[in-house]
């Protein structure tokens, strides 16, 4: 579905010297330095998959969005979707894709929002039967119908993300790519905008990229992610991976009936025992969590086990 090879985005970025005589003759020297935004990227991502595509800010993750869908050209490298080079055909993949920027709406500012999807509906030559059923379905998976008659400028951030989301989709594309799509969003609308993509991804099998830096958008949506950092891809795999790459140690909490005789085992990093309650940290490439249990249950009757993985926010702060 999307293929990117040895992507790269240099900017050239002009020298300024001191001063407004100074600024003055950096108009004419020409001196710049260049900036690698991407540098040499490369990945695949296959039908129905939802790779959440996270780094620090200032990593690409933006500008890597905008070479995928057309909107930036490279300075090297190649980049297809859908079989479609971005750059030559541009217009013909936008009837394609989906595009959702968290900070820009696509939406007439000063138009009622079905007003907005009115004009959407004639740009991409929508039948007015498949209109009436994207309402109804939308409205069903975004509650936008409350809204449809308000102008967009009065709508609240929730509301107008809503709005974008269905717009994005009003052309049925199999492609999404989302950029920070609930930055700025409350639990509720979070909450909301996170049930509408797993429901896109999982019944109609929509390939989705998601750019966030809010790890709960990776737990709960993403089955892969891609780390990028400084320009270059540095991870790319499930969050298990990421987990076992870093290293972090999982936890085990176990209730015993009686006091535990807990005993020595290779792959543990420590067990503390207040009581009847024992809480084990350990090293998954060391000891396989079936293992432990077996091991564990040697040292008394378990009465309650829970199971703690490492944080995903805690993983990539370990990555940077």
């Amino acid at each position: 579905m999307i293929e990117a090879h040895q992507l790269r985005k240099c900017f050239k970025i002009y020298k300024s010297k001191k001063g407004t005589l100074g600024s003055m003759l950096s108009l004419f020297s020409g001196e710049y330095e260049e900036k690698n935004a991407v540098d040499s990227i490369s990945f695949k991502i296959n039908e129905g998959e939802f790779v959440g595509y996270i780094g620090p800010n200032g990593a690409g993750k933006s500008t890597t969005i905008k070479m995928l869908s057309g909107i930036l050209h490279p300075t090297s490298g190649k980049v297809t979707v859908l079989g479609i080079d971005p750059q030559k055909h541009r217009k013909k993949l936008a009837q394609r894709i989906g595009i959702v920027f968290g900070q820009r709406t696509q939406l007439w500012w000063d138009l009622p929002v079905k007003d907005s999807f009115e004009i959407l509906k004639h740009m991409y030559k929508i039948e007015d039967r498949a209109y009436q059923k994207f309402l109804k379905h939308y409205d069903d998976l975004l509650d936008i119908g409350q809204f449809l008659h308000t102008p967009v400028r009065k709508l609240s951030l929730g509301q107008r993300m809503r709005a974008d989301l269905a717009a994005a989709m009003i052309h049925n594309p199999p492609v999404l790519f989302l950029d920070e799509p609930t930055i700025g969003l409350d639990i509720v609308a979070k909450h909301k905008i996170r049930d509408f993509l797993q429901e896109m991804n999982k019944a109609e099998k929509k390939t989705v990229i998601l750019t966030t830096h809010d790890m709960d958008d990776i737990e709960q949506l993403c089955s892969r992610v891609i780390v990028i950092n400084q320009g270059r891809k540095i991870l790319d795999g499930t969050l298990e991976k990421l987990r076992t790459h870093i290293g972090l140690p999982s936890i085990l909490t176990v209730t015993y009936e009686y006091l535990p005789k807990p005993n020595e085992l290779e792959g543990i990093e420590r067990a503390e025992c207040t009581g009847r309650k024992c809480t084990i940290v350990y090293d998954r490439s060391k000891i396989s969590s079936p293992v432990l249990l077996r091991e564990i249950s040697k040292w008394g009757t378990p009465l309650d086990i829970q199971m703690t993985e490492p944080d995903i926010e805690e993983v990539i702060q370990n990555i940077y």
